[in-house]
């Protein structure tokens, strides 16, 4: 349980640190993912808590790409004309 326990610690650190920059604003995010991890604190069954964790791992992934194709599509801009 101690391991589970460090890990959402860890994932719930890491989606805070990634909303800085998220589309609508910082706290808007923050909100939502505090409500998300508040609605799942009561979860005892060790599956339902891999699957949480699994599902908060796919939330960073797609933020990332979100990021990702943000900077490629401001590069884009900067360097080429656009049609």
């Amino acid at each position: 349980m101690a391991d589970h326990r460090r890990r959402v610690l860890d994932l719930y650190k890491r989606l805070q640190y990634m909303g800085r920059e998220y589309p609508g604003g910082p706290e808007k995010f923050r909100q939502r993912c505090y409500n998300a991890f508040k609605r799942q604190s009561t979860e005892n069954d060790p599956a339902k808590i891999q699957k949480a964790i699994d599902l908060g791992e796919y939330v960073v992934k797609e933020i990332e790409a979100l990021y990702s194709v943000r900077k490629y599509r401001a590069m884009k801009r900067r360097y080429y004309d656009e049609p």
